[in-house]
Parts: structure tokens; sequence; C-alpha cells
């Protein structure tokens, strides 16, 4: 097995357990980005808040609404990025080697080149995986309306059969809808925010790679003769990472969420988004730079803790499914 399949297997385990974890968090985060009221005296709903309400109104298995579309997107993605990641890795520590032959460099590959790496795996993975979440994000801000309270009376056949509600919003309705409004091109809506925000994991795998890097190297230079990364550390390195990483991309992530949700073509126009420029203007005209920071804060919390689990778990599986194909191989020469 190669090491690219390896990490990138690892990193759809991982990701599939963060996602798992925190989903809760990022469909309600994904409503706050997408919320249009541009009346700035209305009270703002905290996270825990609106998770309560949207058990209260809508059910607890509103607050996983998407989840299986998102399971796929998230398993895919991160196999796709990390497969590709591995593989744009391995060139450049190739490289990398070939100049330090002739002279040139300490044969490891720098920050730049870790940003050009990660910026690549990024792009073939949003490219790849962008209809999935158009879908997710469908899903995760249709809501459920709460069906008013009616004393209980004898109703004939008719009347239980009107009463009946209409089937749950799932992953087929979500598809047509979005085929409906625009398309096969509708799969692909909000990918230019979205490739643009590839500086998002290009950031945080750049920041993880440098942090990691002076860990070993300061462990190397300890006395201690244990010189590996914890859990824990590759844990808080994850956190850091990705916390650095979304304060800087958080407004292309919220773009990315207002074209991705259904729009509303009649009305108020405020609210219908034509394309990526439009949306901003909007946003800057009707709600100004703080309708780029809705849900930032839940945002963070949910992201971070993602990112953390995500880089500890896959480094684990790394860790495990190397040893065993070490063992193995060992016991087939015996």
């Amino acid at each position: 097995m190669s090491d690219a399949l390896i990490n990138g297997l690892s990193g759809a385990g991982g990701g599939i357990i963060a996602q798992l974890i925190t989903y809760p968090l990022q469909m309600v985060n994904t409503r706050q980005q997408t919320e249009r009221d541009t009346k700035k005296e209305k009270r703002k709903l905290g996270t825990i808040e609106q998770m309560c309400q949207v058990v209260k109104v809508e059910g607890w298995d509103r607050l996983y609404s998407g989840l299986t579309p998102s399971l796929v997107g998230t398993a895919a993605s991160q196999g796709v990025y990390y497969y590709f990641y591995q593989i744009f890795r391995n060139k450049a520590e190739a490289t990398a080697f070939d100049r330090k032959r002739k002279g040139f460099g300490d044969g490891s590959v720098g920050m730049f080149s870790s940003l050009v790496v990660a910026a690549l795996s990024g792009c073939v993975n949003v490219l790849l995986t962008n209809p999935i979440w158009v879908v997710v994000t469908r899903m995760q801000t249709h809501k459920k309306k709460s069906q008013p309270h009616q004393t209980p009376y004898i109703a004939s056949d008719e009347a239980i059969l009107a009463a009946v509600e209409p089937p749950p919003y799932g992953t087929d309705h979500a598809i047509r809808e979005v085929y409906d409004e625009a398309g096969v091109v509708g799969f692909w809506k909000g990918v230019l925010p979205t490739l643009i925000m590839v500086s998002n994991p290009s950031i945080q795998f750049m920041l993880y790679e440098t942090l990691l890097k002076k860990l070993k190297e300061r462990r190397a230079l300890s006395k201690k003769s244990n010189n590996g990364v914890t859990a824990l550390e590759i844990f808080l390195l994850g956190a850091l990472a990705k916390l650095g990483a979304t304060v800087v991309t958080y407004p292309l992530l919220v773009v990315k969420s207002r074209l991705q949700a259904k729009q509303v073509t009649s009305g108020d126009k405020r609210h219908h988004y034509k394309g990526t420029c439009d949306a901003i203007v909007k946003m800057i005209q009707y709600e100004g730079f703080y309708g780029f920071y809705k849900g930032m804060s839940t945002k963070i919390v949910q992201s971070v803790l993602a990112a953390a689990v995500l880089f500890m778990v896959k480094e684990e599986l790394v860790k495990t499914t190397r040893w065993l194909l070490t063992k193995d191989a060992i016991n087939t020469v015996r």
C-alpha cells in the first residue's frame, strides 16, 4: 500500500470521526452564516440558544440534517485531499533532496513549498467534491416549520390524511432543488470563493508543518530518549493551525454558504445573489462588514475542535497502519 493511499484513507477516517463529534455546531453555524436579517436591533441568539431553538421547534433530528451526505463529503474531501497532498509532498521532498545534492538548500521542504503543495491539493479537492457540499448546505439551511397546536378531536379519514406532515427534506429533495434552479452548473455554486478558500487548508497545513517541524527539532536537540510527538501534542498543533487559518479566511466561507443556500428569487432582492461579486457588494451595502463574520465564534469552536480531532486520529491511523504493514511484511519474510 502506497504512503499516499495510507494518508488518504487515514484522513478520511479522521474526518468522519471529527464530523460526527462536531456536526451540530456545523449545522447551526451554516444557518448563522446564511441569516440575512438586516435589522441590527434584533437580538442575535447565541450558539447554545440557537441549538435549543432548533430542537424545540424542529426536533432533535434537525441538528443532524444533511449528516449522511456530509459524511460522504468529508470522507471524499479528506481522502482526496490527503491522497494528493502526499503525492505533491513526495514530489516536493524529492525536488528538495535533488537541490541539496547540487549544493542548494538543506534538503527540507520550505514554508513556501508547503503552501503550494497544500494549495494544489485543495484545488483538486474543491473541483471534485463541491457538488456534495452544495447539497449539504441546502439540507442544513432548510427549516422545518413547526406545526400549530390543535385541540384533539375526532376527525374523518380525509382530515387525518390532510394533517399528515410532508415527507422529510432529504438528499434527493436537495439535489432536485439545486438542479431545478440552475441545472448541472448549480452544483458548482460557490466554487470561486471555495477555490480562493484553499488558502485556509494551505495556511493551516503550512502552520501545522512548521510547528511540527520546530517541535521535532527541539526534541532532537533534547537529551530525552523519546523524541516522538504524542497524540495530545498533535491535537494542540492541529487546533492552533486551524485557528489561525479560520480567522484569516472566514469571510470567504460566509460568501460561499450564501451562494450555496436556497436563493430567494422573488421579493426582497437583497436576499438574491447572482454571483460572488454580487453577494459581496450586497452584503457590504445592506449588512456592513459585520455580515462577513456572522457565526464566527461558533465556527472557530467547531473548526478548531474538528481539525484537532482529525489531525490526532489521522496521525494515529497512519502510525497504526504502517506498523501493521511492517509487521505483516516481517511475518511474510519469516
